[in-house]
């Protein structure tokens, strides 16, 4: 590999908006980055069904197709 070609690899905090914080490795520069879902609160990792409904999308759904909320 050539030198000074390269971007560095270093430490960056991630902090998602459940609260989590976490060390990982970036080429991005800065302090930080901010994340809106992470492993600690996604559904896939936790188990639980969370529904994130961005300007009412889900609603306008459910009344469209006609479903129920439960």
């Amino acid at each position: 590999m050539k030198d000074g070609i390269h971007p560095k690899y270093e430490a960056i905090s991630v902090r998602c908006d459940c609260g989590n914080t976490f060390e990982t490795c970036s080429t991005r520069g800065g302090e930080e980055i901010h994340t809106e879902i992470c492993s600690a609160c996604h559904p896939f990792y936790t188990g639980k069904q969370k529904l994130i409904d961005t300007a009412g999308r889900i609603e306008r759904f459910r009344r469209k197709y006609g479903q129920t909320v439960k």
